[in-house]
């Protein structure tokens, strides 16, 4: 993984492109440049795969084409093959130059083959036009904007707000040219809402269990496949257990992260799950009095995030990445993704089968911006790769041919993937029910005593050139009785919170944070007796 930086054009200035790779220089280790009349390419290097000679900007055999690439393609093994039989020859063991390859061999049809979670531009040097890619789920991300003569590329908006201009986002399975004359020209490669259409309907319950494992063992295996050690975030449910659970048995070499007050239900049972598996387990024991402005300051400049709910999650999710940074490890696997596939949330069990499609998509297809924007830039921030298995696209299209009742039955959520490990999960995990990241960690209500000032630091980081911090669509949804229109009509109509709403919220944190310290003062004394002298 990197952080990728560009500027294209005949103004095309270095003061600025230095700027912006120091802007993204959590993102890597080394810094690597490519620089010459019209094109300024760098890349903030993560070396995890062939990391001596993977060296970035990667220029064509021909050099025709320079490769500035964010991510890792996990076939680059079975497309290295394919293209060695076609006539490519290959320097490296790694995926960098494979991406460049497949681009050379097939053309804008190359991103089809790639199984992965990447964001890259590839120029041509000759023409200065610049094709851009980003992954279908849109795990890593991708921004351009544009000034006179130049136009700048970056993997995180931080780094294009000091041009002033307005910022725009490639989206989710898109790619195209951006070309000289200025244009930006984009297209959906992979169409998530028609993803699995005109395949069969799985109602089966034993077939489901068998193809659901056997995609996520498989996506699993694929993001364990490297020689360093795999941190795994594990908050004890049943998603980062089961991906705990793959790594101790498929890579042993793991550790498990852990953050929460010592008493939540995180950490007992991470506690709990790391001992059965005998696994190393680090455990970042916070307070609720722990977390201060300057920590949610930080979480808002690190991850860019647009809504209140995500802001808050990136508050508890910052210290993880930092404890992994400090213990040098590279490469994590984290359980986002699976709520949103396989009915995680209330709503999708509130409203009929044809509604609650429709709010799973909407949802999928905003992951890009609520949950991933998190864990890229939380991760990414302290140089840590995440890996996301539940959103592996044979996942993604798996779970969009099963039918609801096989992930909601019996009043349990996401019952498909517990039946798909039953014999593999210990029943503590498989019976855990599910509980919001910030709020199972006990962290939520300190970090939400700050919500009214989210939106000024926000701002004051030039971020709204994307997009302003807007209402929560969860609580927009639920106001709306789950009905996907109406709620996107309200927050079209009313982006922010009013002022009564903030300080109504702002009471409710308030009161939660002065329980504890009202309960210090009116609770019995602890006398502590000093032993008698002799």
């Amino acid at each position: 993984m990197c952080g990728i930086a560009l500027c294209i054009g005949p103004e095309a200035d270095p003061a600025v492109f230095r700027r912006m790779l120091a802007v993204l220089a959590p993102r890597g280790e080394v810094t690597e440049t490519r620089q010459e009349h019209g094109l300024l390419a760098g890349v903030r290097r993560l070396r995890v795969v062939d990391r001596e000679r993977a060296v970035q900007p990667w220029v064509s055999p021909d050099e025709r084409y320079v490769l500035c690439y964010n991510g890792e393609v996990f076939n680059h093994h079975e497309l290295r093959a394919e293209l060695t039989r076609l006539g490519h020859g290959f320097r490296t063991s790694g995926d960098t130059e494979v991406v460049l390859a497949a681009f050379r061999q097939w053309g804008e049809e190359a991103v089809r083959r790639l199984r992965g979670e990447y964001a890259f531009a590839v120029v041509e040097r000759a023409t200065g036009r610049a094709y851009l890619a980003r992954d279908p789920l849109g795990v890593k991300p991708l921004y351009w904007s544009r000034g006179p003569g130049c136009l700048h590329v970056a993997s995180e908006v931080k780094a294009l707000v000091g041009h002033g201009a307005p910022i725009s986002e490639v989206p989710p399975g898109h790619h195209g040219w951006a070309e000289h004359d200025g244009l930006v020209r984009l297209r959906p490669y992979v169409d998530l809402l028609t993803l699995g259409a005109g395949l069969p309907v799985i109602d089966d319950p034993d077939e489901a269990a068998l193809l659901v494992r056997v995609a996520l063992t498989d996506s699993m295996r694929v993001r364990l496949d490297t020689d360093l050690t795999v941190g795994v975030v594990l908050s004890g449910g049943l998603d980062s257990s089961l991906a705990l659970l793959h790594a101790a048995q498929l890579h042993p070499d793991c550790v498990a992260v852990t953050v929460g007050v010592p008493d939540s239900p995180d950490v007992a049972y991470a506690r709990r799950l790391a001992a059965d598996l005998g696994v190393p387990h680090e455990v970042i024991e916070l307070r609720p009095r722990d977390i201060r402005l300057a920590d949610v300051r930080e979480a808002i400049r690190i991850s860019e995030l647009t809504e209140y709910g995500d802001i808050i999650n990136a508050v508890v999710s910052v210290p993880i990445f930092r404890r992994l940074q400090r213990l040098g490890v590279k490469v994590v696997l984290t359980g986002d993704g699976s709520d949103e596939l396989f009915g995680g949330y209330p709503m999708y069990h509130q409203v009929g089968p044809e509604r609650s499609r429709r709010l799973f998509l909407h949802r999928i297809r905003n992951l890009c911006r609520t949950e991933l924007q998190r864990v890229d830039r939380a991760s990414m921030g302290y140089g840590v790769e995440a890996r996301v298995p539940f959103l592996d696209l044979s996942v993604v299209e798996l779970a969009m041919r099963l039918p609801l009742d096989l992930k909601l039955r019996d009043g349990q959520e996401k019952w498909i993937v517990r039946r798909a490990f039953a014999d593999v999960l210990p029943d503590y995990i498989r019976r855990r029910p599910k509980n919001p990241m910030s709020y199972s960690s006990g962290l939520h209500e300190r970090a939400r005593l700050y919500k009214p000032l989210f939106a000024r630091l926000h701002r004051s980081f030039g971020y709204p050139l994307l997009e302003p911090v807007r209402r929560d669509f969860d609580s927009v949804l639920t106001r709306c009785g789950n009905d996907l229109d109406r709620a996107i009509a309200d927050g079209l109509a009313r982006p922010d919170y009013t002022v009564l709403e903030h300080a109504r919220d702002l009471v409710g944190a308030a009161r939660w944070n002065a329980v504890p310290v009202v309960r210090r003062l009116v609770g019995p004394r602890v006398v502590r007796r000093v032993a008698s002298r002799p």
